[in-house]
């Protein structure tokens, strides 16, 4: 869950409970009241292997150089079959090669491909231009989500006529229990 709170309430109407992670003392001052909040970085998270069936992240991908580890460590707490949900923003129609000064014809620049990070914005009206933020190609944040042993199911993309937000979901794969195991070699005897 991000940490500010801003969709705790969304995150409360399938009967989840939302808890916001995060090291910025600003932005768990933001979520007080919306959610309980946890000093933690990303990457290593104060939650038991395996025990949580969902995990919840929006516009984290941008602010973090090391999304594969957090993203790692949301596949270590997820149960089996549990999900990861990022939410961003597609990275094809954002970034400073993206000029999105006209609605309604978005000019992409050279520079999509390159994976870094920068403060140039195509306006002055964000925080991209003050604090920065790292781009990271679409096929860069789907291989990050299999390379942290998740299995991606379903993706969308939300807005108008140009997207302006990404939705993937990515489970933890169910491990074979014991039962299966052995209903399998019985099966291969047996045929």
């Amino acid at each position: 869950m991000p940490t500010t709170g801003a969709h705790a309430d969304q995150v409360r109407k399938p009967g989840w409970t939302p808890v916001g992670v995060g090291l910025s003392p600003g932005m768990r001052r933001h979520a007080r009241g919306r959610m309980p909040i946890a000093l933690a970085d990303g990457r290593r998270l104060p939650i038991r292997s395996g025990s949580l069936s969902a995990v919840i992240a929006v516009m984290v991908h941008t602010d973090m150089p090391a999304y594969l580890a957090v993203v790692r460590e949301a596949a270590r707490i997820l149960r089996p079959g549990g999900r990861v949900r990022p939410h961003r923003r597609p990275p094809c129609f954002r970034g400073a090669f993206a000029d999105r000064s006209d609605r309604e014809a978005i000019v992409l620049r050279s520079g999509y491909r390159d994976r870094h990070w920068t403060k140039e914005s195509w306006t002055d009206k964000g925080i991209r231009h003050l604090v920065g933020a790292t781009h990271r190609p679409l096929p860069d944040l789907l291989h990050t989500f299999l390379d942290a042993g998740l299995a991606l199911e379903r993706f969308t993309e939300g807005g108008a006529q140009t997207p302006i937000t990404f939705f993937a979901r990515a489970h933890e794969p169910t491990a074979m229990t014991t039962r299966t195991v052995v209903a399998r070699c019985y099966r291969r005897r047996h045929a």
